[in-house]
């Protein structure tokens, strides 16, 4: 087990994420596609997050996955309190069909698909289909799927996910954090 002392501070209000789901995240960084973490010329999440977690170091793909991890911790932690199975938001009144209800720790519905062909075909390639019921479902049972999913969602966009879009996950982001995950993700054991 790794071990986490930063990656434990208390996010807003909604305490602190369980190391299980801290290990998860570990577990998927270190066999996840490089290509999540390549930069890219348009204003993304590393951008939006550089003034706290920045700068990168070029060509330094660990430490940006180690800041993915970091970004992911903070969202889960705002958005569902770090619970794989959260069901919708029932304060979101746009959250009433199949595509627009959210699920899972980070709480993507089905219209997110929306944002770049690659997510469609990556829920085909895991979920065998688009439908978004079974989306919800596979993005509350099968966490890798939810961890890359929102990982690669937040390459293409900011405006899915409430804390992100308003910029409320900032104070909460901590570089320590981020050197327990490099620390984490370069552990054999």
């Amino acid at each position: 087990m790794s071990h986490f002392v930063a990656c434990r501070k208390p996010v807003l209000n909604r305490g602190s994420a369980p190391y299980s789901f801290l290990e998860e995240l570990v577990t998927w960084g270190k066999t996840a596609d490089p290509i999540i973490f390549q930069p890219k010329p348009i204003y993304e999440i590393y951008s939006d997050v550089e003034a706290q977690l920045g700068p990168y170091p070029p060509e330094n793909l660990e430490y940006r996955k180690a800041v993915m991890l970091e970004v992911l911790r903070v969202l889960a932690g705002f958005e569902s309190s770090w619970k794989w199975d959260a069901g919708r938001d029932t304060t979101n009144p746009d959250s009433d069909k199949p595509c627009t209800m959210e699920a899972g720790a980070f709480q993507v519905s089905g219209d997110s698909m929306n944002f770049d062909g690659s997510l469609r075909t990556f829920a085909r390639k895991v979920a065998g289909t688009d439908d978004c019921n079974t989306f919800r479902e596979v993005t509350k049972t099968n966490h890798p799927f939810a961890i890359e999913y929102c990982a690669r969602l937040l390459r293409f966009t900011l405006n899915h996910h409430g804390p992100i879009k308003h910029h409320q996950i900032q104070e909460w982001l901590n570089r320590d954090a981020v050197h327990e995950f490099s620390v984490a993700l370069n552990d054999n054991s």
